[in-house]
């Protein structure tokens, strides 16, 4: 189980890299901003679920 979840996280990672220089790609020069900051939203989502994941909580 434990391989699966690291396998999960990074691919998640991977995505939040991906949506995130593809949005940028998106809004800087092909000037479509509403699908470029829609992609750099997703990725900041991803972002956070990755980060509640891995990071400990109170108890440890």
């Amino acid at each position: 189980m434990l391989l699966a979840a690291n396998i999960a996280l990074s691919v998640a990672m991977l995505a939040v890299f991906a949506l995130g220089a593809g949005g940028i790609y998106l809004w800087a020069k092909k000037g479509d901003k509403q699908r470029g900051l829609l992609m750099i939203a997703a990725a900041i989502v991803i972002l956070a679920n990755v980060l509640i994941w891995t990071v400990p909580g109170p108890g440890g």
